[in-house]
């Protein structure tokens, strides 16, 4: 049997037993429990009334958080000639389509991978290895693309691709403990805007079944999803 610490025992008795805090209350309460001594992430876990076994009900969608992440990502750039000056112009950690024969010998020290389109015929053997790790290109979340400078600045401003599990849970970071209570808001505003923007149409019933907030350490806050349109 699990059991936690006295910190935590101490974080969780100031949350009200059984009530659905409003989002601004929520993320409030999130960073008054948060008792770690580092920098916590924040992060949001939506349980939604589908079927991810169905294809026609797999959510999925990027949004870019208007206060960002609050964390340093690392950003890989598959691309050669122009595209891969444009790309270094724009930010990018590394480029090259050299790192492809990294990736095969077993680097894989970044946490999002753009690449042109003409790349992605090198990547297909490496979709194994690439896709249980969220790090394969997808043109849905914009990181297969011409546009290379724009998906490096997007994903450095807090870019973030979501996708629901198998258990139809959507897990994101929506910020950092040192965020300001309004900025935290303001993100998992725009972080559930894009959940509802994302219903699958085969989605029947109460799409979005609970909203719960916490920092890496601390409880878990339940939100009120009655203000997400559903």
């Amino acid at each position: 049997m699990r059991t936690h610490s006295k910190q935590f025992r101490v974080a969780a008795a100031t949350l009200e037993p059984r009530k659905l805090y409003p989002p601004p209350a929520a993320v409030a309460q999130v960073k008054s429990a948060a008792f770690a001594k580092f920098d916590e992430s924040v992060d949001v876990a939506v349980r939604l009334g589908v079927d991810p076994k169905h294809a026609d009900q797999i959510v999925r969608g990027t949004v870019s958080l208007p206060h960002g992440t609050g964390k340093k990502i690392r950003v890989l750039v598959l691309a050669q000639g122009e595209k891969a000056k444009e790309a270094e112009a724009a930010g990018a950690d590394m480029v090259g389509i050299e790192y492809v024969q990294k990736i095969k010998d077993g680097w894989l020290d970044t946490d999002v991978i753009v690449a042109t389109p003409d790349v992605m015929g090198q990547l297909g053997p490496l979709g194994k290895v690439l896709g249980p790790r969220g790090l394969m290109p997808n043109p849905k979340a914009g990181t297969v693309t011409m546009d290379v400078a724009k998906a490096v600045k997007e994903l450095k401003a807090g870019k973030i691709e979501f996708r629901v599990d198998k258990s139809g849970i959507v897990h994101a970071p929506i910020g950092k403990k040192s965020f300001g209570a309004d900025q935290l808001a303001a993100n998992l505003q725009a972080f559930m805007d894009a959940i509802v923007k994302a219903k699958p149409s085969a989605a029947k019933g109460h799409y979005i079944r609970s909203v719960t907030v916490s920092s890496t350490m601390g409880p878990g806050v339940p939100v009120d999803p009655a203000g997400y349109h559903q």
